[in-house]
């Protein structure tokens, strides 16, 4: 099993190119289920969840062709199984995203209930809600989501609760559905706004993606087309404490701030001083930062997946910080980690309290989910001596070559295997 051996101590300098978006290009490519003709994206990262998800559509028949160093041509012309395995889902939720097209297209979808990062409970009942809504028949059986219907129709559809992969999900079974279907308390994610301009270029009818009312005309069938990935901001913003954690100066590319104001925002705060470019953002950090304290919510607030980074960074800045997770119930494992390294960290029920201290030490730790790997990176950048990260598999599923990056930016990191 690989781990993450980190010497700290050194300010990140330079310039590196941030990769495509995972959370934009896990449902776009499952768009892919919706057409006979195929799809070309670019932009497309080599992570292990978009590896994962060419095998599962690559097991229903959909046709999966590498194309360069970011492309990815799917053609769903020989569709030809609609199950998605408790063995292909385990390791990653967002294979829920592959029920919605299933049913609109083919009629029938048997999908496994997923897995993934064990964050806290992501019911999937508001996916199930939706296609009910628009006539289809489910069952859950066995650890299996069995869903049916001769062909959708409109509905109007308000989830009883803000969800990503559930508004994408029922956006995508709308576009073939018999009518117009109306999604109320939708996500306004940017990821979701993606994959909205996606379908659009496949001839499907949707307007008022981004905003909490989508609207969707349902059309007979959809075509092929190019797009390309929106770039990460979630990648983004982790080089962005990366650089402000170790007092460093770096040049982000291939990315945008349009998508990022409320951490560009709480970094400004912590007296980093951010200069937006038209596709890079550039971050010079102060002597010391100050602590920031922050509250997650939905889009387009403070984003639950950089919660951790920010609790890194509050680890070794001037103060005391408040961090309030209101997304997901069980989402400071880290802090038990950085406390390894000497962070001084008391949780509160969904609050963390964090006070600064001067500076952290190496220490051997464990990644518990994706985005708790990143904030360990982040503190054993910055510890004194060796940091040695293990379970860095969940560091692999949403960060592209997160060791060349880094050390492309003068930190000092290797894989260890």
């Amino acid at each position: 099993m690989d781990k993450l051996l980190i010497q700290g101590g050194t300010a990140l300098s330079g310039e590196v190119a941030i990769s495509g978006a995972k959370n934009a290009a896990l449902p776009i490519l499952c768009a892919s289920l919706l057409t006979a003709e195929p799809l070309h994206f670019t932009n497309v990262p080599r992570l292990k969840d978009i590896s994962t998800m060419m095998r599962l559509l690559g097991d229903m028949g959909v046709g999966v062709t590498l194309d360069g160093i970011d492309g990815l041509v799917l053609d769903g012309g020989g569709l030809n199984n609609p199950v998605a395995s408790y063995e292909m889902v385990k390791t990653m939720r967002a294979a829920i995203l592959v029920l919605g097209p299933l049913v609109a297209r083919g009629g029938e979808a048997r999908v496994s209930l997923p897995g993934g990062c064990a964050i806290g409970a992501r019911p999937v009942d508001q996916h199930i809600k939706g296609l009910q809504a628009m006539g289809a028949e489910i069952t859950v059986e066995q650890g299996y989501v069995h869903a049916k219907a001769t062909r959708l129709r409109g509905a109007r559809i308000c989830t009883d609760m803000v969800t990503v992969t559930g508004t994408e999900n029922l956006m995508m079974a709308a576009c073939l559905a018999d009518g117009e279907t109306i999604i109320e308390n939708a996500a306004r994610e940017p990821e979701v706004v993606d994959l909205a301009n996606c379908l659009v270029s496949m001839g499907a009818r949707i307007s008022g993606a981004g905003t909490a009312v989508i609207r969707i005309q349902g059309v007979d069938q959809l075509h092929g087309a190019t797009h390309a990935i929106m770039p990460d901001r979630i990648e983004t913003g982790t080089y962005l404490c990366a650089a402000a954690a170790t007092g460093g100066d770096v040049r982000l590319l291939k990315t945008s701030a349009a998508y990022l104001d409320a951490v560009v925002d709480k970094l400004m705060d912590a007296g980093c001083e951010i200069t937006v470019e038209r596709d890079a953002i550039r971050l010079v950090a102060p002597p010391r930062l100050k602590a920031v304290s922050l509250r997650t919510a939905p889009y387009p607030a403070f984003p639950t997946d950089m919660q951790a980074q920010f609790m890194a960074i509050n680890c070794i800045a001037d103060g005391v910080a408040t961090i309030r997770e209101t997304i997901f119930e069980n989402r400071f494992m880290h802090a038990n980690e950085l406390a390894r390294l000497g962070a001084d960290i008391q949780i509160e029920g969904s609050n963390a309290i964090v006070r600064g201290v001067d500076h952290l030490e190496g220490a051997t730790v464990m990644a518990t989910d994706l985005r708790a790997s990143a904030s360990l990176v982040i503190a054993g950048l910055v510890a004194r001596g060796e940091t040695l990260i293990d379970r860095i598999y969940h560091l692999d599923r949403g960060y592209e070559h997160i060791e060349e990056k880094l050390s492309k930016l003068g930190a000092l990191v290797r894989r260890v295997h």
